[in-house]
């Protein structure tokens, strides 16, 4: 695994082996993993201490392509279980474009009261009347405060770690693409230190009655995932 996923750390690799029923611990794993070449990323140790399960965060990042335009990202998180309820992409994003994107976010299937932002003048007074509509409450960071929105800063991070810092965007399109299997990925398979090494959407444990080990490749190659098939 540490061969396969060279910017997994200790705690990942971990978190996978523990899905297939392998206990052993994470000194153990940290202590036979391949060394990097070069340092790893520092790790964001700011958290949120909000227990609200209803409560999600936005944020946008930027991302540059191969033909030097500069691509949008939006990204919906919900706190309870640090999934990735939404994301979309766009070239000149709009307080109605954002709005709309709130509402895809806040489907069936979430039910947010609460919602942290920054000040961007992009969500505007047509986003916050959006937000009234669904019956959310926005909570706005202060200044130059991104440790206030934390969770969202945090995933946007392990995005361009994890994915963007090892591709060539070509387009709107191509990323779109890229990050349609990165949230996958990220909701499905990849292990989180906050969920006690499960992912936002829960992953059973496969004991080794279940067969041998097969190594799944997600997001291009990037990372793997590996799960128990009988023979």
């Amino acid at each position: 695994m540490s061969r396969a996923n060279p910017l997994w750390g200790a705690p990942r690799i971990h978190g996978e082996l523990l899905k297939l029923g392998l206990t052993v611990s994470q000194a153990t794993v940290s202590k036979y993993m391949l060394r990097p070449r070069r340092p790893p990323s520092q790790a964001w140790r700011t958290f949120l201490k909000n227990p609200a399960k209803d409560l999600i965060a936005l944020d946008f990042f930027t991302v540059p392509t191969a033909t030097f335009r500069v691509l949008f990202v939006l990204v919906v998180l919900s706190h309870r279980r640090r999934r990735l309820v939404h994301f979309n992409v766009t070239e000149h994003p709009t307080a109605e474009w954002t709005a709309r994107q709130l509402i895809e976010g806040c489907g069936q299937d979430e039910s947010p009261r609460h919602m942290i932002r920054d000040r961007d003048q992009v969500y505007g007074e047509r986003f916050s009347r959006q937000a009234r509509l669904l019956d959310i409450r926005e909570a706005v960071i202060a200044p130059r405060s991104p440790w206030q929105n934390a969770y969202a800063e945090r995933v946007i991070g392990s995005i361009r770690r994890e994915c963007l810092d090892h591709v060539v965007v070509v387009g709107e399109r191509h990323l779109l693409g890229i990050l349609s299997k990165y949230v996958d990925y990220y909701n499905g398979t990849r292990t989180h230190l906050s969920l006690a090494k499960d992912a936002p959407e829960s992953r059973s444990v496969q004991p080794p009655s279940q067969g041998r080990v097969v190594e799944v490749p997600r997001v291009g190659g990037l990372h793997h995932e590996y799960l128990r098939r009988a023979v």
